[in-house]
């Protein structure tokens, strides 16, 4: 009597039992939507400036002390998200610093336009921002591109611009009579923004001496 096989494997064509089909795609539910959260919240940062500075030119302290409150806190929030997830994103390490930059820029702006602010710190303030960015574009157009990185005086201006902003607005919104304190932080701030450049400046021109050092470029 002839003997009877029996077929256990799948049926021709059909993949192994527990495999993935090749042409079958891995879901990855939310992958767009958690990848881009902290940039969303960075852009709602974004929408505040000219919130911010509209209320400010418009003598509403109270209002914008609170809106700078809820932008110093998606600021908080959208760091802690793409580290604690691992959701950086390029277009997020771009994002943010402008974000913050254009947030200070303004009041900064306003500060000096209503006078709580005195005009050479005003300017001071902006055109150091101005001419990194201008020697960042500058080295990018000359093929040369220049990386900034943070600086341990540029952590400690970037920290005494954020006391600053929060003592004169919260003196405006709420009078507290922190005339003393504003004078103090107004010297320190212009101190840290001269010292803070030159650090700038410096590595930018060592930066710009060694790509014309022969046998520095191919």
């Amino acid at each position: 009597m002839a003997a009877v096989t029996t077929h256990t494997g799948p049926p021709a064509g059909a993949a192994p039992r527990g495999s993935v089909s090749a042409s079958a795609p891995i879901e990855q539910p939310y992958k767009d939507l958690t990848v881009s959260l902290p940039n969303i919240i960075t852009t709602g940062r974004v929408i505040l400036v000219p919130v911010i500075f509209w209320l400010l030119v418009t003598g509403q302290s109270q209002l914008a002390f609170f809106a700078f409150l809820v932008a110093g806190l998606s600021d908080a929030v959208d760091g802690y998200l793409a580290n604690r997830f691992d959701w950086k994103t390029e277009l997020g390490s771009y994002l943010d610093p402008i974000a913050d930059k254009l947030l200070f820029v303004s009041m900064f702006i306003a500060f000096g336009v209503s006078g709580a602010l005195p005009l050479w710190l005003v300017i001071a303030v902006v055109s150091r921002d101005i001419l990194i960015v201008a020697g960042v574009v500058l080295a990018w157009l000359m093929d040369r591109p220049f990386q900034m990185k943070p600086l341990g005086v540029s952590k400690a201006h970037t920290v005494a611009l954020v006391v600053l902003v929060a003592v004169v607005l919260a003196d405006q919104a709420f009078t507290l009579g922190l005339d003393t304190l504003k004078i103090l932080l107004i010297g320190l701030t212009g101190a840290l923004t001269f010292a803070s450049l030159a650090a700038y400046l410096d590595l930018w021109l060592r930066h710009m001496s060694a790509a014309d050092a022969p046998g520095s470029r191919s």
